[in-house]
């Protein structure tokens, strides 16, 4: 351990470069040279090995700092003629590999040359004649290694049966999980989530193979995995780090990670699910720091968002927030939540889970397996004296009931309700069995909502509008207006897509809908009366978004399914 606390200070232009560029911060630099000394390994590839800074980001700032040159992609191929006179093991160990100039002659490529140890032993190995090094990226030397040891393994006749039968040992796949390759490789998937905006990812086993999927801008696209991928032991890493149990493959899991990348720290939820080629991992990525509770970052339009506050500003009452899984409803009650915090009020919140925690509000996670679900919290929640009470979701009827009590004793409440419609929310409460008469006595208004994306403002086409689009939209054919369409550049990785604005539409509730709700209206007709009095549905006001330019016609009607 002597020898990385002796070169640790070799590493010190590196870490003000790092910390420089805003990859790090200053108080993190001792914890990384203390899990240097702890792992043997070298500070750089410690780094990158626990996802604290990204491997391009590492390569640049030793070049900065260093002589070395960046390696070209052509330096990664190793012919299958070279003479190795460094173990296999060692250059794993070390995340180097001996491969060839264009000369022909030796040339090293590896992610640390700044490690002093790790020189001296090549220098002994070649005979004090050591080649040129160049400074490569962690991921592809380690992929070249393992092309150079899947080579060398068919040349030989190895047959992997023996592994494929040793991952049901949980031994094993604890050994093979804590391998660099397979730690580099999740925190690389999880780097690149980072980087490209992802929300969710998806590790999913198939039969010999591992599908890698990201949700980006609520749109799903596959990523490359290396055929020499193991799922098992993929998975297993995925859930040693979410401190899940390993050996417990029949039941779904839930945990936990925190994760470093780009220095920033994001929360990641881990849920697991056994399918027929062992388990379904979805990670969603939570960056506090990233996350805008403002009402102008939602995209409401003026006159519902003025409307909107009006009713907040209720002391009492239920106002639902409606709309699927992945719609914003979270992020529209944090914000109405944040827009109401104040020193004066107490405001406290049961949900499943805390998805971002909010300075100066009570939040409480749901625990079923303890028997704290949403309906015993409420119960609980209402003898706590709070001014606000959001609900996470209305998922039966005791909970709704509880909620509407406390409306009813003078507490504002706020939750989401998985429906279509805003109207829709009404027959949903009705049919759990909620009396009619309750729902006209407490609930405000209901906003229904979508996610659209936004066309990137960088590749946008305009075009004109065919016959049967200006018809399908409504507008008159005396005034053709300029559309935009999805391109594809750099800026939004080609698919014509940067991040995402809501649709909504706004549901105050009036004396006529009252009327309709004692008479037991269908949602048809609730929808219709709001319509008549005003309400803009959310194909109208994704129009509107499409007519400014912000999202196209075919992203909406996706959205929508309208048209």
């Amino acid at each position: 351990m002597n020898q990385y606390i002796n070169s640790s200070e070799k590493y010190q232009p590196l870490l003000d470069t790092l910390v420089r560029h805003g990859v790090l911060k200053d108080k993190d630099m001792l914890q990384a040279k203390r899990m240097m000394q702890e792992q043997q390994r070298s500070l750089v590839n410690v780094l990158v090995i626990l996802g604290w800074v990204s491997e391009q980001r590492m390569a640049d700032a030793l070049v900065e700092c260093s002589s070395y040159p960046l390696a070209e992609p052509a330096d990664y191929h190793v012919e299958p003629t070279v003479d190795f006179q460094l173990s296999f093991r060692f250059m794993e160990h070390n995340n180097l590999i001996q491969t060839q100039s264009s000369s022909g002659h030796p040339l090293i490529v590896m992610s640390d040359p700044l490690d002093e140890n790790i020189i001296n032993a090549m220098a002994f190995a070649y005979d004090d004649v050591m080649p040129p090094i160049k400074i490569g990226l962690f991921g592809l030397i380690s992929d070249a290694i393992d092309g150079v040891r899947e080579a060398a393994d068919k040349d030989k006749g190895v047959i992997e049966e023996s592994r494929a039968s040793n991952e049901d040992d949980v031994e094993y796949l604890k050994d093979l999980a804590s391998e660099a390759p397979v730690i580099q490789f999740v925190n690389k998937i999880m780097q690149k989530a980072v980087e490209v905006g992802t929300s969710d990812i998806h590790v999913e086993p198939f039969d010999n193979s591992l599908k890698i999927r990201y949700r980006i801008d609520g749109v799903l696209s596959v990523e490359d995995v290396p055929n020499n991928c193991s799922p098992a032991a993929i998975v297993s890493r995925i859930k040693i780090m979410a401190k899940l149990d390993i050996a417990e493959r029949r039941l779904p899991q839930d945990g936990r990670i925190m994760v470093r990348s780009h220095g920033k720290t994001l929360d990641v939820r881990v849920s697991t699910l056994p399918v027929v080629h062992g388990e379904s991992v979805v990670m969603r990525i939570l960056d506090r720091g990233d996350l805008e509770l403002s009402f102008s970052a939602l995209g409401l339009a003026p006159e519902v968002l003025n409307d909107f506050l009006k009713i907040l500003a209720v002391p009492n009452g239920v106002i639902l927030v409606t709309g699927p899984t992945g719609s914003g409803k979270s992020t529209t009650l944090y914000t109405a939540i944040s827009h109401l915090n104040a020193p004066q009020v107490k405001i406290i919140t049961v949900e499943d889970p805390v998805e971002y925690q909010l300075e100066g509000v009570n939040q409480l996670p749901v625990k079923t397996s303890i028997g704290l679900d949403f309906a015993t919290a409420l119960r609980s929640i209402v003898r706590q004296d709070p001014d606000i009470i959001m609900v996470g979701e209305m998922r039966d009827v005791e909970t709704a009931k509880i909620a509407i009590q406390a409306a009813l004793t003078g507490h504002l409440v706020l939750s989401t309700l998985h429906t279509n419609s805003a109207s829709g929310a009404i027959t949903r409460l009705l049919d759990m069995g909620v009396d009619n008469y309750l729902l006209i006595s407490t609930i405000n208004g209901i906003l229904g909502q979508r996610l659209v994306r936004k066309l990137c403002v960088h590749c946008r086409e305009p075009y004109a509008p065919s016959v049967e689009q200006i018809e399908m939209m409504g507008i008159s054919l005396n005034s053709i207006p300029t559309l935009y369409r999805p391109s594809g550049c750099e800026s939004c990785g080609q698919t014509g897509y940067s991040g995402r604005t809501m649709i909504v539409e706004w549901l105050p509730m009036t004396e006529s809908l009252h009327s309709l709700i004692m008479a037991n209206a269908g949602a048809g007709a609730l929808q219709q009366r709001a319509i008549e009095q005003g309400m803009q549905t959310m194909f109208k006001d994704g129009l509107q978004k499409v007519l400014a330019g912000i999202t196209c016609l075919d992203e909406l009607l996706r959205v929508t399914q309208e048209g």
